[in-house]
């Protein structure tokens, strides 16, 4: 009996150090995905900023801010080192910091659209006696519904997110300035509503609305 309970402990101690580590794995890939596409948007439209400073990479290190993916465990939700962006480089700022915001969260959405493409093909694959298949499933199955979540997230118009950046480019010039100012006022906000315990179903709701509707049409 001891030795089965021994087995036992060891095979649950394995499956959450697994659990930890495509959960991980999964973050650091969506984060990665994310920041890179905001520089490469930037470039697209002329800014080299991001490009000089390495930050096209993707090597999770570069883009990686450890307060904000302790955050995405710890509450749901996180960030990483944001992309610098010169909008002095963009023929129309307000528009160019639009698009190249935007193009964050839509890199999410194609990532999880990816994720769940690759899941349908190589399921039969997936044995379940093989650690490294294993891992590579879970790690795709992690993939879709972060990568959405981070996504839905970030689309909020609501500062620092990206959302805030398009919701802005439909705003008069002064009040523009005044919305861009207030950016770190606006984490802080983040940070005590997530204290206080605010929940943000309507995330959940549009996230699971989303992964259905990419489960419909991809794994048929």
């Amino acid at each position: 009996m001891a030795g089965y309970l021994q087995n036992l402990a060891q095979s649950l101690n394995m499956d959450a150090i697994y659990a930890a580590l495509w959960r991980v794995a999964a973050v650091f890939l969506c984060l990665t995905v994310h920041e890179s596409c905001h520089g490469l948007a930037a470039l697209a439209l002329g800014d080299p900023t991001a490009k000089k400073l390495h930050r096209l990479s993707l090597n999770p290190l570069r883009h990686i801010d450890w307060l904000g993916l302790a955050m995405m465990f710890a509450a749901g939700f996180g960030w990483a080192k944001p992309v610098p962006v010169n909008p002095r480089y963009f023929k129309n700022p307000k528009w160019g910091m639009a698009i190249t915001a935007l193009a964050g969260p839509a890199s999410n959405f194609i990532l999880a659209a990816l994720a769940i493409l690759l899941t349908r093909i190589l399921f039969p694959y997936l044995s379940d006696t093989d650690a490294g298949a294993m891992f590579l499933g879970f790690l795709l199955w992690s993939v879709a519904p972060l990568s959405i979540g981070l996504g839905v997230f970030n689309l909020l118009p609501f500062p620092p997110l990206d959302g805030s950046k398009v919701a802005a480019a439909f705003l008069p010039d002064q009040i523009y300035t005044l919305w861009m100012r207030y950016e770190r006022l606006g984490m802080m906000i983040l940070f005590a509503a997530v204290w206080m315990g605010w929940q943000f179903n309507f995330v959940g709701t549009a996230v699971n609305a989303i992964y259905d509707f990419l489960l419909n049409i991809i794994w048929i």
